[in-house]
């Protein structure tokens, strides 16, 4: 479909701000509540035109201009993903550990890391029911990709999520490697041949991809560098990039990582700068901001922080954040829960979403170790998988992300799923 002209564009938003011409076409009165429009009186009518939706007409027809490199019908695409990711009240499962880091899990708790095993317990976490009431995204190992539910009549993983209206995601194979001179800054390294495995996963039924850039605070040694930031950044944009070309919305994660000993202060500081230059990059590179996700870390101070704060202050302090980077364009922040217990994360969520209702993004989950060590510990009696009682207990954790991603999350709901925890940091 080749682009619109800008001209027509703007004739086209024109057209939508005439006035009717014939008074059977004025807007009508509508009730408060759910009921059908009536006129004045009270009689039935037919309900108004919604206004246009971001990134669908207009919005469009702009986008084409300023992404020449993607078509109109890629553009709705992204645009369509990236909407069904920002479903209020739900979040996304993160299933993307690859057999190693899996097999790590199953063996703490005397599990075998067999392919069987593996498929039993993502046929848990992807295909049980009602999972679908909360999760709107599922990001997967490209190993668990191209496996077959055992249940949902052992359809491949993409289709059983796709016929529960779960968007399905994959993470692209990902090494990380030491920046010499930075006094051990990172960066990941997976661009080679991206743009051909990510064709191969959009082929397999992935929608998204998900790419991690681990950022580390440590002030004794000046890190993270301004190398660092601006090297990872750079490559989240450009993971971005390649990912919308072959038709996969990119969430982007630039995840400032819980270890160290820095203040709150220094965390808003540090998140701050990660998340500019990331926008900044990936509006160089040309990334189609409305085709996005962000996932980002919480803004916490150190695990070893010596100085205590509130759960109100820890809220305020991601609002801040958000406030002072995100563009408008984005649809969704869904927080990764980088070494928290399920109870912080959720009383963490509960309060970051009171705090930012009045910010024009959704705030919701994208979560892995929260959800699945206390599924796992089910396990540790017995050496075996307890599928069972782990779909249970599954479905109750994400109903309370769900309540948590809203802020309705109250006290008696989460406290029966970990040890009492308010959500507050308590100095070491």
């Amino acid at each position: 479909i080749q682009p619109l002209a800008l001209s027509a564009a703007l004739s086209f938003l024109m057209e939508k701000q005439q006035p009717p011409s014939s008074p059977s076409h004025k807007r009508q009165r509508t009730t408060s509540n759910n009921s059908s429009p009536t006129d004045n009186n009270g009689n039935t009518t037919v309900a108004p035109s919604p206004p246009l939706d971001p990134g669908i007409g207009l919005g469009l027809a702009l986008a084409s201009e300023l992404y020449p490199h993607l078509t109109q019908s890629r553009l709705t695409e992204l645009t369509e993903t990236a909407r069904r990711i920002s479903t209020r009240g739900k979040g996304i499962t993160a299933c993307d550990e690859s057999s190693g880091t899996l097999g790590g899990r199953f063996e703490a708790v005397g599990i075998i890391n067999s392919e069987e095993n593996r498929i039993a317990y993502r046929t848990m976490l992807l295909d049980t029911d009602g999972i679908e009431e909360y999760l709107c995204g599922a990001i997967l190992d490209v190993e668990t990709l191209l496996q077959k539910s055992k249940a949902s009549n052992k359809k491949l993983f993409p289709r059983a999520l796709q016929d529960r209206g779960i968007v399905p995601g994959v993470k692209p194979h990902l090494k990380v490697y030491t920046l010499p001179g930075t006094g051990g800054d990172t960066v990941m390294q997976g661009l080679d041949s991206l743009a051909v495995r990510a064709r191969q996963y959009y082929a397999a039924g992935a929608r998204f991809a998900k790419w991690r850039s681990p950022i580390e605070i440590d002030t004794a040694k000046g890190r993270p560098t301004e190398l660092a930031i601006g090297v990872n950044m750079s490559d989240l944009a450009r993971y971005a990039l390649i990912c919308q070309s072959e038709g996969l919305m990119p969430i982007v994660e630039p995840d400032v990582v819980l270890a160290g000993t820095h203040s709150l202060a220094v965390a808003v500081e540090v998140n701050v700068r990660v998340q500019a230059e990331l926008f900044h990059a990936m509006r160089k590179h040309g990334v189609y901001m409305a085709g996005t996700t962000l996932k980002p870390n919480m803004v916490l101070p150190g695990l070893e922080c010596p100085v205590s704060y509130s759960v109100e202050d820890i809220a305020r302090a991601n609002a801040f954040v958000m406030e002072q980077c995100l563009p408008a364009a984005l649809t969704s922040v869904n927080y990764l829960s980088g070494g928290q217990s399920l109870t912080q994360a959720l009383v963490r969520l509960n309060a970051i979403a009171q705090h930012t209702r009045h910010l024009p993004w959704n705030t919701s989950f994208s979560w892995s170790k929260a959800l699945q060590l206390p599924l796992l510990e089910l396990c540790g009696e017995k050496k075996a998988l307890c599928l069972q009682e782990m779909g249970c207990l599954y479905i109750e954790e994400l109903k309370l992300a769900s309540l948590a991603s809203l802020g309705t999350l109250i006290d008696d709901e989460y406290t029966t799923i970990n040890e009492d925890d308010n959500g507050d940091h308590k100095g070491v």
